[in-house]
């Protein structure tokens, strides 16, 4: 980045093609991802493009959103190649005013314009012009409209595929969604389970190198029903595949429940991605996203943003031979995020070591590298979510991120051990590798069966479901927490508090979360937990900050900005480090009758990169207005080659990026080896 140079007016953005300001708008949003596709995917030089390009259509004089030009000819009307046209998601494609309807007119309108496209950013028709036997003119509808190189869409070999970038792959599955929505009639979840089969069958196309890809739908299979049948029986093959390499995710008798006329949408939506080669936060916020959007619970939970995962993943640092934990772990966002940043750990270990990047490896350096991966998913890694639907959707976001689903499984953290089902924790004690378990899958007594053997993990990251509505009242539950007891208040300033032997009517689950997740720690374990601040400020919860301090060191406190849940909740939250006390750390305090006194970083977020209602907030300079720098990236020119240039873009006002550096300082003056 150079130095700031140029402020954005209110209620403006930055053509992605030409630089120009343009009005914020929907319309504008979808046109700006339609644009960076058709430059870093389909390698169109930004030479060739035009945006808001005016044309003649009898008396009528409108402009064409983005206009494509051939190659190497004066840019007018008759020159068109390829017409573009962006609305916002409540025009359908068959308005007859803004659909479908107006693009071909356009198209007709050009004289060599072979090419259409219609989008709304969640509906996309591509059509191409052709002429009749008649000599009149026709449109046919295509799957997608071809890249600056000339390749048509179907039978494209791997390295054709294109990267997603930005928004584009979750508008992509938004689509797809949307089709399976309204053709088949699906509820939400069920259309979304049906639409990750798809996903599955899509990345496995992508791995099974030694043969022919056979994720796709041919053009002139798009509206023939015979055509949608062999379609179908395509992405069945695959998916039988894809069962038999995930039993624990898909059941052997699972099929793809989709209408073929909805399924050769969805192939013809994905089928130009590579979902392998997609750069992983931008797979993580689309797959997150739609899940969220899909499978929102009614037990509190709220889907943790992906900047404030990376914040206190990063403040965690989980290790290479380290276990990681998420005890309510929802889509596994948590888990993800520290499972990339291990591997990048021990990719840069390998680099070092073979003395060559990666792409430089031989085949047993591959071979190794990835054996390690394997074994660091399936020992390492764990998640544990109440709903099994999102225990599924966990074990599907590991697998879209690496080739194992690793330790993602469901049942409620907070029941006693003994009461979790014998496959849960069978499950769990194969994982942690504490038991063996039979054919029958039945435990042994060296399994975990009490909170006493729950001490396996050296790093948690959790986002705990919390609220009153949603009270943990079992007694048998209560019991096993010191925070499920009533504890009197002290009776002098300066005094502590004193359990009692009395239960609490009833108790918000993340404070009995904060307990179980201290039991699941090994001593000198660390944790990230976002809590609600109630329990950092509210007189009357000064127990647990009391059995906070007996039980941890507390490492550090990010106080995070209201609106770092919105659009779903307004609920403040911070989040704490937790380091777990040693037994000899604890006989010390107990003999001295204090507890020890440390250091506590503290940071307070006052930007999280986005307003109470979802939308990005932008840096902004000393009067208000929004500030752009240059960014350098490779664009293709129009003899093909990528040349460095230069662009302008906004900066997302995001304050968690910066904490995790200026910790790891304050922590290596404190002596704080992890």
């Amino acid at each position: 980045m150079s130095e700031i140079d140029i402020v954005v007016p209110d209620n403006k953005i930055v053509d992605f093609i030409d630089g120009k300001f343009r009005p914020d708008t929907p319309e504008e949003r979808v046109r700006q991802n339609i644009s960076k596709r058709l430059v870093n995917s389909l390698h169109y030089p930004k030479s060739r493009i035009k945006v808001e390009y005016g044309i003649k259509l009898g008396s009528a004089k409108p402009r064409i959103d983005i206009s494509i030009f051939k190659d190497g000819i004066s840019q007018i009307q008759e020159n068109v190649e390829i017409a573009v046209e962006c609305k916002k998601e409540s025009i359908s494609p068959k308005d007859k005013k803004e659909g479908v309807g107006q693009l071909q007119s356009y198209m007709a309108a050009c004289l060599n314009c072979e090419w259409g496209l219609w989008t709304n950013g969640r509906h996309r028709e591509v059509w191409r012009k052709v002429t009749k036997p008649d000599g009149s003119l026709g449109f046919i509808e295509e799957v997608d409209i071809p890249s600056a190189t000339g390749l048509k869409t179907n039978f494209r070999k791997r390295s054709e595929l294109d990267k997603a970038v930005g928004d584009v792959l979750l508008y992509a599955f938004k689509t797809c969604h949307n089709q399976i929505h309204a053709i088949d009639g699906f509820q939400k979840e069920k259309a979304f389970f049906e639409l990750l089969k798809i996903i599955f069958s899509k990345i496995s196309d992508e791995k099974n190198i030694l043969n022919d890809l056979e994720f796709y739908v041919k053009p002139n299979e798009l509206n023939d029903p015979d055509g949608q049948i062999a379609c179908k029986k395509r992405i069945e093959s695959i998916f039988g595949k894809v069962k038999a390499k995930f039993p624990q995710i898909f059941n052997a008798s699972e099929a793809i429940e989709l209408n073929p006329r909805s399924l050769v949408r969805v192939v013809a939506e994905l089928q130009n991605y590579s979902l392998l080669s997609t750069d992983i936060d931008i797979k993580g916020k689309a797959y997150e996203e739609i899940v969220g959007s899909n499978l929102k619970g009614d037990r509190g939970q709220f889907f943790t943003p992906r900047n404030i995962m990376h914040m206190a993943v990063d403040m965690v640092n989980p290790q290479v031979n380290e276990r990681t934990l998420d005890p309510a772990c929802g889509t596994g966002g948590f888990i993800v995020t520290a499972l990339l940043r291990v591997l990048r750990t021990m990719e840069n270990a390998f680099v070092a070591h073979c003395g060559n990047s990666r792409e430089n490896w031989n085949q047993e350096e591959l071979r190794q590298y990835d054996s390690r991966v394997s074994e660091i998913v399936s020992s390492s890694f764990f998640g544990i979510d109440i709903t099994p639907e999102l225990a599924k959707a966990a074990k599907m976001n590991m697998v879209m991120n690496n080739d194992g689903s690793g330790n993602m499984l469901s049942a409620d953290s907070l029941l006693p051990p003994y009461m979790w089902s014998a496959e849960f924790r069978a499950a769990l004690a194969h994982g942690l590798n504490l038991g063996q378990v039979d054919s029958a899958k039945h435990l042994k007594e060296s399994d975990v069966r009490s909170a006493k053997d729950l001490a396996q993990f050296d790093v948690i990251v959790t986002n705990p479901p919390f609220g009153s509505k949603i009270l943990i009242k079992d007694s048998h539950i209560l019991e096993q927490y010191d925070l499920g007891y009533i504890w009197e208040k002290p009776k002098s300033k300066g005094g502590k508090w004193v359990k009692t032997d009395r239960l609490q009517g009833g108790v918000p689950p993340e404070q009995l979360f904060i307990e179980r997740c201290i039991q699941f720690l090994t001593p000198g374990g660390r944790m990230a937990i976002v809590l609600p601040d109630s329990i950092l400020g509210s007189p009357g919860l000064g127990f647990i900050r009391q059995w906070l301090l007996s039980e941890t060191r507390v490492v550090a406190s990010v106080d995070l900005h209201q609106d770092a849940f919105q659009p779903h909740t307004g609920v403040q939250t911070s989040i704490l480090i937790l380091q777990k006390k040693t037994i000899t750390e604890k006989s010390s305090e107990v003999k001295i009758g204090l507890t020890q006194g440390t250091n506590v970083f503290m940071a307070i977020i006052d930007k999280v990169g986005h307003d109470k209602r979802g939308n990005t907030v932008y840096k902004r300079d000393d009067h208000g207005n929004e500030i752009l720098v240059d960014i350098e990236e490779y664009v293709p020119q129009d003899d093909g080659v990528l040349k460095l240039e230069k662009r302008k873009e906004k900066v997302v006002d995001d304050q968690t990026r910066y904490v995790p550096a200026v910790f790891a300082e304050w922590k290596s003056a404190e002596g704080l080896q992890w």
